[in-house]
C-alpha cells in the first residue's frame, strides 16, 4: 500500500514544527528523512502513525485517511519502532508476541505463534527468546523491537533512528534486514537517520527537512552537495566509493 502525506502540518498545540509536507512512499521503497537535530523528524513519524494529531493536511494509506482508522486498524497498517524503547522484565518472545495484538481476537492462535517464531529466526534471536529485555544490549533490544513491529505485518514501517548507538556490525545487519523486508514483502519504509552516508547507501529516496519545511525530496540521481549543505549548514562534497555515495564535510 502506498503512503502519502498531503499538505501535512505537524507540531504541538502551541508550536508548529513542520508545514506543508508533501511526499509519498511506494511499496518496497525506503525513504530516509534527513535534517539537523530538532528539525522535526521524530515529530513527523509520530504524526504519520497518528500518535500525534496532525495540525492540518492528511496522511493517506492508499485512499484511506489514517485519522479515520481505528487504533487496531492503524496498528495493522503501520509498524512503528521508536528511537528508544524501555527495557522491562518481559522476555523477548513475549515482547514480540505483543506485536500480534492487533490481529488477536480472543486468544493467541497457533498461527500467531508461527509468525512470532518466524520473526525470531529472521532476526537471529533464537538464543535470546527467553531472555528478559533488561538483560540485553542496545543492539539486541533494537532487533526485538523491529521483530515486534514486523509481526504486526504492516504495510508501512516507521523507524526512528534504527541504528542509533549500534556498532557497525549491528548497523549493517539491521539496515540489510530493513532492505530485505521492504523489497521481499512490499513494505514501504520511512526512517529517520543522522548518519548521512549510511542513509544514502540503504535508502531509495531522501526527504530533507529545513526550517519547518521540506527542502527537497529526491532519489540518488537527484542528490547534490548544495542540497545537503543547505540542509545541514555545512559545505560538503559527495564521493562515490564502490557504487555508494559518501558525504564528506569540507570544513
Amino acid at each position: 500500500m502506498k503512503l502519502r502525506a498531503r499538505q501535512l502540518d505537524v507540531g504541538y498545540r502551541d508550536r508548529p514544527v513542520l508545514m506543508d509536507v508533501d511526499f509519498e512512499v511506494a511499496p518496497g521503497e525506503i525513504l530516509a528523512v534527513l535534517g539537523r537535530n530538532g528539525v522535526g523528524k521524530t515529530t513527523l513519524l509520530r504524526t504519520l502513525n497518528a500518535m500525534l494529531p496532525a495540525r492540518g493536511g492528511a496522511v493517506l494509506v492508499e485512499d484511506a485517511d489514517i485519522l479515520g482508522l481505528t487504533s487496531r486498524e492503524i496498528a495493522r497498517t503501520m509498524g512503528y519502532v521508536p528511537q528508544r524503547s524501555e527495557a522491562g522484565k518481559l522476555t523477548a518472545f513475549d515482547a514480540i508476541l505483543l506485536g500480534r495484538v492487533p490481529h488477536l481476537r480472543f486468544s493467541v492462535r497457533p498461527e500467531d505463534l508461527c509468525v512470532v517464531e518466524a520473526a525470531i529466526r529472521r532476526l537471529g534471536l533464537e538464543e535470546l527468546a527467553l531472555r528478559n529485555l533488561d538483560r540485553m544490549s542496545g543492539g539486541e533490544l533494537q532487533k526485538v523491537c523491529i521483530a515486534r513491529a514486523l509481526v504486526q505485518e504492516p504495510s508501512v514501517l516507521l523507524l526512528d533512528e534504527p541504528t542509533s548507538s549500534l556498532d557497525l556490525k549491528n548497523q549493517m545487519e539491521i539496515l540489510s534486514l530493513v532492505r530485505e523486508v521492504a523489497m521481499g514483502h512490499g513494505v514501504g519504509v520511512v526512517m529517520t537517520m543522522h548518519d548521512l552516508s549510511t542513509a544514502l547507501r540503504f535508502a531509495d529516496r531522501f526527504l530533507f527537512l529545513q526550517k519547518g519545511r521540506v527542502l527537497a525530496v529526491c532519489d540518488r540521481a537527484g542528490l547534490s552537495p548544495e542540497v545537503i549543505g543547505e540542509a545541514y549548514g555545512v559545505p560538503v562534497s559527495i564521493e562515490w566509493i564502490r557504487g555508494c555515495p559518501v558525504v564528506i564535510p569540507e570544513n
